[in-house]
């Protein structure tokens, strides 16, 4: 799919899918469903495209984006969960995480922000804290959104000269290049030890933004049950695009190195 020859075939078929996003949240409304969506990856992976593409349309009082900020010395304190609980979703309600508990996994691993014995403890419990989670009643999605190194460059960069994407730019930033190897490592260690029957990981090949949208919503719907569905094959994602994690997607090359 070109960027631009193909705005207006994207533009309707993401629109088709924004009506079965609003179909979905009359059923988890009604059903007072619950459900937690999970979005990770590198800067500029495009969690917040993706998040705006989700809730454009849906309704604000029952759906919530969470993208918490650095804890303060007292979170820090506490333990680790503690402050993303609050955000979980009640009865009837959809939240998204950019970004989550995973941070712990991921830039705090690689930054140094946390010791490795935090980190491993993280990774020993979290799937125990999922699994909770799911025996609660919560629907649990964790989507990892993966690019290359030459298109985060390419997105860093667009950041740095666009002043309305200026406002993400942060420290951070400038040593996820520099770091990329690091990244890496710690993103396969992650999706290793914390991927479960119960809460698997998904993987997006988000090199095209457009692409890995339509197909992780599409992603998305085929997983949960809602009245007036679409026909499977209506909403069906491109394996190629997305597709379960397993540890042969970090022999084969389906991950970026």
């Amino acid at each position: 799919m070109a960027r631009a020859k193909d705005n207006g075939e994207y533009r309707a078929a993401l629109r088709k899918l924004q009506i079965e996003l609003v179909k979905l949240q009359r059923h988890l409304i009604r059903h007072e469903e619950k459900v937690l969506v999970v979005l990770e990856g590198r800067d500029g992976a495009g969690k917040d495209s993706t998040i705006k593409a989700i809730t454009e349309h849906m309704s604000p009082r029952e759906t919530r984006v969470v993208a918490l900020g650095k804890p303060s010395d007292r979170e820090r304190s506490q333990w680790y969960f503690q402050r993303y609980v609050p955000h979980l979703p009640a009865g009837g309600e959809i939240v998204l995480f950019n970004r989550s508990w995973y941070n712990r996994a991921g830039v705090e691993r690689v930054m140094g922000f946390c010791s490795k014995q935090d980190c491993e403890d993280f990774l020993d419990t979290v799937p125990i804290f999922e699994h909770l989670l799911v025996r609660s009643g919560v629907r649990l999605f964790k989507f990892y959104l993966d690019i290359d190194k030459d298109e985060q460059k390419e997105r860093l960069k667009s950041r740095r000269e666009d002043p309305l994407k200026q406002w993400k730019i942060s420290p951070i930033d400038n040593a996820a290049l520099k770091h990329w190897k690091d990244y890496s490592r710690a993103r396969d260690v992650m999706l290793s030890r914390t991927s479960s029957a119960v809460a698997p990981w998904t993987i997006v090949r988000a090199n095209h933004k457009p692409t890995a949208r339509l197909n992780l919503i599409r992603d998305l719907l085929g997983r949960l049950d809602y009245a007036d569905k679409a026909r499977p094959k209506q909403i069906a994602p491109n394996r190629s695009i997305v597709f379960p994690f397993d540890l042969d997607a970090l022999r084969d090359g389906r991950l970026s190195a």
